[in-house]
């Protein structure tokens, strides 16, 4: 990842990490500080306004390093996960860090003021959020912040996948949301990255690097033959993958969500608005 993406590096004109020394210019240098996100998911925006682009999405229980925390309530971070440099709400972070011992493995599990599930829940948390549970209480966790939630939506944090599609087809429907990670909104390049995690699979952010670093190109027919569920499809700024060698499951900015749809539907559709398929790429992963 080049050191000259502002998206990957922690370096602004006046501040960087120090662990840039001597790679970067920058007014000054700085430690940073590992804090873990509290917030159900938390927006990693391209400026410190709650207006600006959001580019990303931190998950409950994930570790960003901050290099800076203003008055104005927004923190400025790299999240260990994928590298992502971006502002978070400061509110949405603690300095104290709970090794997580599960992850949701549902599309939305509610937490819960007590062992109950006819109390109002108090809030839920997103698919592949990382939480610590410090007991059990019959059929709930209880987690290190007192919330309850059902057990059996929770997986140990080490638990994977054998079918990375399958985890991505869960998301059918989802609606299509620039920059967000979540089964409340999600982009092309979150689809792949989250489905890739369950399978124990850690995958870049974007499209362009995961085009660059996931996988082996394949050579692809002219008439888009040949191609295995699991393969990956690209055009610059999109990705999706296939599910079996015709149908391509995809977060499309065209529909609003992820859908499936014949690939050589999508990619002529595509190449009416200029875009033409840069490559397809095969992960050797299992898909079954």
């Amino acid at each position: 990842m080049s050191l000259l993406d502002p998206r990957l590096t922690p370096v602004r004109p006046d501040l960087a990490a120090s662990t840039l020394r001597g790679q970067v210019e920058a007014d000054r240098f700085v430690d940073g500080v590992r804090m873990q996100v509290i917030a159900p998911y938390a927006p990693v925006r391209r400026e410190p306004r709650a207006d600006a682009s959001l580019d990303t999405q931190a998950l409950r229980g994930e570790i960003v390093v901050a290099y800076e925390r203003s008055p104005e309530g927004w923190a400025w971070v790299q999240c260990e996960r994928d590298d992502y440099v971006g502002y978070v709400p400061t509110e949405a972070l603690r300095e104290t860090i709970v090794e997580a011992t599960h992850r949701v493995r549902v599309l939305r599990a509610p937490l819960y003021p007590g062992a109950s599930i006819k109390l109002p829940p108090t809030d839920a948390l997103p698919l592949g959020a990382r939480v610590a549970v410090i007991r059990d209480d019959g059929d709930f966790g209880v987690l290190d912040d007192g919330a309850y939630i059902w057990a059996r939506h929770l997986a140990p944090v080490a638990a994977t996948t054998t079918d990375f599609v399958a985890e991505a087809e869960r998301h059918l429907g989802v609606a299509y949301l620039w920059g967000g990670r979540t089964t409340d909104g999600l982009d092309c390049s979150a689809l792949v990255q989250n489905a890739l995690e369950s399978a124990g699979v850690a995958a870049p952010r974007d499209s362009y690097v995961q085009e660059r670093e996931l996988g082996t190109p394949l050579n692809l027919a002219p008439d888009l033959s040949g191609l295995n569920r699991g393969d990956l499809i690209f055009w610059e700024g999109h990705v999706g993958v296939m599910r079996d060698a015709d149908e391509l499951l995809h977060a499309s900015g065209y529909q609003m969500e992820v859908v499936s749809e014949p690939l050589r539907q999508a990619a002529e559709r595509i190449a009416k608005s200029g875009a033409e398929i840069t490559s397809a790429r095969r992960l050797g992963l299992s898909t079954r």
